[in-house]
């Protein structure tokens, strides 16, 4: 994962997630390039959240709406939850859902809330994806957001916004938690915002995927104050959904031990990172799946050499039967800028 709230695009539907933390309090994200936004971004500011709600599901109070029942804008309408068993998965429960009139000024058609329940014992950040489900029971799309730093016996509630264009808008009857990643907060990955203690980011892109082979990007940005020298192979340990390693698989230096043509081969070369440089290194798996049992490892705990500190990715490793997953050297990335810095030739 990189493990930040992400815009999820379904066909044809497109979804925007929007966090809000209540763990102690009731606080909104600060927007960046992690991708999380604050709760205005779901309504205009001067707008409640939801306008007035009622306790129950029904009718809206008159402080609501107009007296003949239509809705005035900033407010919303709860819809009942037709089978809240479905609605929990893991740490995760769905509260609540609502319809957003076209004239509430939100740019969401619909929002469920949901509560994220940390059962472990040590802070976590989590990875949510809710499925916003038509009349039909079909699945009009999903939304996936990040909720942080969620403390040991903590509940934190959270959000999600559902939005299309008016005329495009399905029925919405129900919405049900899809899939629930977490990592530690300590270990949680970041492609910018604050910089982490180590002086690093550290994330996975999306990949790619192709007749059965997966190629997938690590990449490190010194957001720190001094240089910083690579030279090796990324240090991995896969991870099961119960975060225990995975020892039936084989990690091999060289990505063209999978498939060539994918990037990271060759022999390892010292690269030093000035503040503001960035590095990456390729990952590549098939997901053939003959004899055995498939290894299917969504967590893959990366150093990014001897000693560095753990940074935990969600890539959601498909490794068939295979028992092998290859990763390449780190290289210098030359297409990435440093946002925060002008632009200053490499002496």
């Amino acid at each position: 994962m990189p493990t930040s709230l992400r815009t999820v695009r379904a066909v044809p539907a497109v979804l925007t997630g929007v966090l809000l933390l209540a763990a102690c309090g009731s606080e909104s994200a600060a927007p960046g390039g992690d991708g999380r936004v604050r709760a205005e971004a779901l309504c205009p500011s001067g707008f409640a959240q939801y306008g007035s709600l009622p306790t129950q599901y029904g009718t809206l109070p008159s402080a609501a709406g107009t007296s003949d029942g239509s809705r005035t804008s900033g407010t919303a309408t709860p819809l009942p939850l037709p089978s809240p068993d479905a609605t929990a998965e893991s740490d995760v429960k769905v509260t609540a859902l609502y319809a957003w009139g076209s004239d509430s000024g939100c740019e969401a058609d619909f929002s469920a809330d949901f509560e994220v329940t940390n059962s472990g014992k040590e802070k976590a950040t989590y990875t949510v994806n809710l499925g916003f489900l038509s009349s039909s029971g079909t699945i009009a799309g999903y939304a996936e957001q990040t909720v942080v730093s969620v403390g040991p016996g903590r509940t934190v509630k959270g959000t999600a916004g559902f939005g299309q264009s008016v005329a495009d808008a399905p029925d919405i009857s129900n919405v049900k938690v899809e899939k629930v990643r977490s990592v530690p907060a300590d270990e949680a990955s970041s492609a910018s915002g604050p910089c982490p203690a180590s002086g690093l980011h550290v994330y996975a892109d999306e990949g790619d995927a192709a007749m059965g082979l997966r190629v997938l990007g690590l990449h490190l940005i010194n957001c720190g104050t001094r240089p910083y020298e690579l030279n090796g192979y990324p240090e991995l340990e896969i991870l099961d959904e119960d975060h225990d390693n995975v020892d039936s698989v084989r990690i091999l230096h060289g990505t063209d031990r999978i498939s060539t043509g994918t990037g990271g081969t060759g022999a390892p070369q010292r690269v030093v990172l000035r503040p503001g440089e960035a590095a990456q290194a390729s990952l590549a798996w098939r997901n053939t799946t003959e004899f055995g049992e498939p290894v299917n490892a969504p967590y893959l705990r990366v150093r990014a050499k001897q000693g560095a500190r753990p940074v935990m990715v969600v890539p959601e490793l498909d490794l068939g039967t295979t028992g092998k997953l290859g990763v390449g050297p780190w290289e210098r990335d030359e297409t990435y800028r440093d946002p925060t810095a002008a632009a200053t030739p490499r002496p």
